[in-house]
């Protein structure tokens, strides 16, 4: 017999057995009445004793077509639908516990898997290197503790001399105007020099990379498009190669497509443009650009620090910042490369947050693990009977086990399928509340990687809180008393350590998720209290836009265009005030910077700290809501006639000569052959980063000045400038459309960038700590809501469990408070225990969160103090409610039933 025949006729089969077997003891039967002349009652009798068990014998009979392993793992799956379909209440709520739970996990681990585990999409990817500086001794700018870049100077120097680099260049993330093909669009582009493309070892979909001519300043003028852009301007036309756009009013043929997901590192683009170095016009400085390396074969990262580290001096005698400046003065900076992997330079510090994140949803799952054991610990004990029943009759402790085991497992299975749907809806939920820093945000999805760990996840905790009841009634061979109900039988302590064990766990954990949240409200609240130097953030308006060389050339037009189109913005209706800076706080990008030497202080031996400058118009202050500490404004005046005025910040004011009053009239320059400038006034300090990083002393410079930067005087005017437009109306679509009108009344090529109002800003800049909140937030409110269902559930047990003994009590003079008090203390002593256990656990857990926290200690006194007592009001509810049935205890029914 084939396989398929006993897998498709096997009830046929047994039919025939059953009536082969007859047969046999039919002629048995016939056979013992001819011989021994008995009736045929005794003779069938007699046959039936001499075939012996004929259910035994049938059942090893049709093992021949049976595999014995899956019929056994049939029975149980059937055995454990069957009870499941009888408690659907159960079952729901088990089901519903666990989709939660791992699709919460398989979420988080879905972020973290693509932004945290997956390598980037470079090939060899191991050997990308992003290449940051050190300056330890570059005082008075607090970015750079995060690195000082590459100048062009660098790039040049190292990429001819190093040895342990196989290719590098460097990118510049910028802007641009798009005009001729339609409106005029604002893009935003990476300029990138030779040596980037061939790094990342990217090829385009279509057309070339940038050649080495491309790169020269005189030279042709080339671009590149991102896929997306191509297809959204273009309609992903082939014939779109050699076409020629309009860049900042210069003419660019596209010579070539980069892929679909292409990114230059983190940053996204729409065109990628040639950085052109003009070698004659190099100097050291300045310091402003990305740098990317790939490592050759077999060198590791400590090689290439050490390789560079010699180039220094290299580049030093190689460049200057111009005649009769010293060469070596960046000595004193002590630069020293700081390289690290490109993958560590795209993750950033998100890391802590995303391993935050999950450690706390899976403390959530193990908190449901731990309450689906409990459940399913009750319902195994309400099964003793029955399982002590199939003991005596020879069910190993295997075998009892197994089928504990299968329901359980089962159960995550199932739990696990519709985990998937809520793992979607969470990924929306993540990505919609992530930090706006998240990196990798395009590659989140669900994958094969995903489903895997869904699986595992559900495996593992099927097992996880299926083996409790599976120990307890397994791991000794369960007794049963014959005869009902005995008035002594009660809830064995073994059993009930394990369960108040549970509780205990549960407590203990809810208690670490919930002080951990209470820290981040904390953390929020002490950065909202902080000031950020600007006021009422809903109702400012910011828009950008850039005026290139091409399409108006004299600075001084520049910035009057840029005047008008203020004037333009502030005769809006609703409209209180407008006006422009080269940066606004919280962009995202990082102002110019530069030394600054105050008057009157000796810089024999040392560099001038570094300042943080700013170019602002008259009025910007007051858009902002940027008080004056001391002084006055810029004027027009001011302005057009070139006068050297600066305002400075509070802090800058206070570190250079001790008040903000006598700052007024004192002078500053940048460099030694510079005039002298003016602080006529001084404003508060601004958080430019983040109200989480201390606010910088930063220097505030008119929007047109003499440049200190070149040998003949030249006028500078900013052509990328934001405008701060003060107007309750902000951020309202009619609202935005008159701006545009009022932006294209200037010049109709201007088009708008960066359209957000200063809360948005702010916002993202409070992102990753409002993200992590919400995450803990919930996690804890899942906690607390899980503790309290075990709570509840342990208790109403216990009452179940002892109606009979209550109602004795009752009837020897005990008072129904005094039971309900003895339940509630006993929940209470759970609870008191979890959390001593807890608290031990959270102080850990504090100190891991440290980089986290702003303006609390990770060993917070009112948290420590306010956490326990929500657990102790927590359980007080959780145990009281299910103490109500002890006022419905009739003494005289428990008495009867003795």
């Amino acid at each position: 017999m084939n396989w398929l025949e006993g897998i498709f006729r096997r009830r046929h089969l047994y039919d025939e057995l059953g009536e082969e077997l007859r047969q046999h003891i039919e002629e048995k039967t016939e056979q013992i009445m001819r011989l021994e002349n008995l009736p045929r009652t005794e003779a069938r009798q007699a046959a039936l004793r001499a075939f012996g068990n004929l259910t035994l014998l049938e059942t090893r009979s049709r093992e021949a077509w049976q595999w014995s392993m899956l019929e056994s793992v049939l029975v149980d799956l059937k055995l454990a639908l069957r009870r499941l379909r009888k408690t659907p209440g159960f079952a729901a709520t088990v089901l519903l516990t666990l989709a939660i739970g791992i699709g919460a996990n398989t979420a988080v681990f879905t972020v973290i898997n693509r932004v945290l585990l997956r390598p980037l999409p470079y090939p060899d990817p191991d050997r990308l290197v992003a290449l940051w500086l050190n300056a330890p001794g570059a005082g008075g700018l607090a970015n750079f503790s995060n690195g000082l870049q590459l100048s062009p100077s660098m790039y040049l120097t190292f990429a001819e001399h190093n040895h342990t680099l196989q290719s590098m260049g460097l990118w510049l993330s910028n802007t641009a105007n798009v005009t001729g093909l339609d409106q005029p669009e604002w893009v935003q582009t990476v300029q990138v020099s030779d040596g980037v493309l061939e790094t990342l070892e990217v090829p385009p979909v279509l057309g070339r990379w940038f050649s080495h001519e491309d790169q020269n300043p005189r030279g042709a003028k080339t671009v590149m498009l991102s896929y997306g852009y191509w297809q959204r301007r273009f309609g992903g036309e082939r014939s779109v190669i050699g076409r020629s756009i309009l860049v900042d009013a210069q003419t660019r043929t596209i010579v070539g497509v980069m892929p679909r997901g292409f990114r230059v590192v983190d940053q996204n683009f729409d065109l990628l443009v040639p950085f052109s170095i003009d070698h004659a016009q190099l100097k050291l400085a300045p310091f402003c650009c990305n740098g990317i390396g790939r490592l050759k074969p077999g060198i590791a990262l400590a090689q290439a620090d050490a390789d560079i580290a010699r180039l220094i001096p290299v580049w030093m005698d190689s460049w200057s910042n111009g005649p009769g400046t010293n060469p070596h003065v960046y000595e004193i900076w002590r630069i020293a490369p700081q390289f690290k992997s490109l993958k560590q330079q795209v993750i950033g510090s998100i890391s802590s947050v995303l391993w935050v994140v999950m450690g706390t949803v899976g403390l959530v799952m193990l908190i449901a693990c731990t309450n689906i054991a409990n459940l399913l610990l009750v319902r195994a004990e309400a099964r003793h009977p029955e399982l002590s029943i199939r003991a005596a009759l020879g069910a190993g402790r295997a075998r009892i086990a197994r089928e504990l085991l299968f329901e359980s497992t089962l159960l995550a299975t199932l739990g696990g399928l519709i985990a998937m749907a809520v793992a979607l809806a969470g990924l929306r939920l993540l990505v919609a509340l992530g930090p706006a820093d998240l990196p990798r945000l395009s590659e989140i999805s669900l994958d094969a990687t995903s489903l895997g760990f869904t699986l595992l996840l559900s495996l593992v905790s099927g097992l996880l809180f299926g083996s409790v009841p599976a120990l307890r009634y397994a791991g000794s061979k369960p007794t049963l008393t014959i005869g009902g109900n005995s008035r002594t039988a009660s809830t064995g302590r073994s059993r009930q350590r394990t369960r108040n064990a549970m509780v205990v766990a549960q407590v203990a954990m809810a208690l670490v998720l919930l002080f951990s949240a209470l820290l981040m409200i904390r953390t929020f609240t002490a950065l909202r209290s902080v000031d950020p130097g600007f006021s009422d953030a809903p109702h400012i308006q910011t828009v950008s836009i850039w005026i290139p060389d091409l399409l108006v050339s004299d600075p001084r037009i520049v910035t009057r265009i840029e005047n008008e189109i203020a004037d333009k913005l502030g005769a809006i209706p609703g409209v209180r005030s407008a006006s422009f800076a080269a940066a606004v706080p919280m962009d995202g990008s990082d102002p110019n910077w530069d030394e600054l030497r105050v008057e009157g202080k000796n810089y024999k031996g040392v560099e001038p700290p570094l300042r943080l400058f700013n170019y602002v118009s008259p009025g910007y202050f007051h858009a902002m809501g940027t008080r004056f500490v001391a002084g006055r404004d810029f004027t027009w005046s001011d302005i057009y006639g070139l006068r050297p005025f600066v305002v400075v910040s509070e802090n800058f004011a206070r570190e250079s000569w001790g008040s903000t009053s006598a700052a007024i009239g004192k002078r500053v320059r940048q460099f030694i052959n510079t005039p002298w400038l003016e602080v006529i006034g001084v404003v508060e300090d601004v958080h430019v980063h983040g109200v989480d990083e201390k606010a910088p002393a930063v220097v505030y410079w008119p929007v047109l000045l003499k440049s200190p930067y070149t040998l003949q005087p030249t006028i500078d005017a900013q052509r990328f400038v934001t405008f701060a437009i003060r107007s309750d109306r902000a951020g309202t679509e009619g609202f935005l459309n008159e701006v545009q009108q009022a932006v294209s009344s200037a010049n109709p090529n201007l088009p708008l960038a960066s359209v957000q109002t200063m809360q948005d800003r702010y916002g993202k800049s409070m992102a990753r700590t409002s993200f992590t909140l919400v995450m803990l937030g919930i996690a804890a409110a899942m906690a607390l809501a899980l503790g309290v269902i075990g709570i509840y559930g342990v208790i109403s047990y216990a009452v179940s469990q002892r109606t009979r003994e209550i109602g004795i009590r009752l009837a020897l003079g005990a008072q129904r408070q005094e039971l309900r008090w003895m339940f509630v203390r006993s929940a209470l002593v759970l609870t008191g225990i979890g959390v001593v256990i807890g608290l031990g656990a959270a102080a850990a857990v504090a100190r891991l969160m440290r980089t986290l926290l702003f303006g609390v200690s990770p060993l917070d006194p009112l948290s420590f103090a306010a956490v326990p007592l929500i657990l102790a009001a927590a359980a007080a509810l959780a145990s009281f409610l299910p103490t109500c049935r002890v006022a419905s205890v009739n003494p005289a029914d428990s008495l009867r039933a003795e």
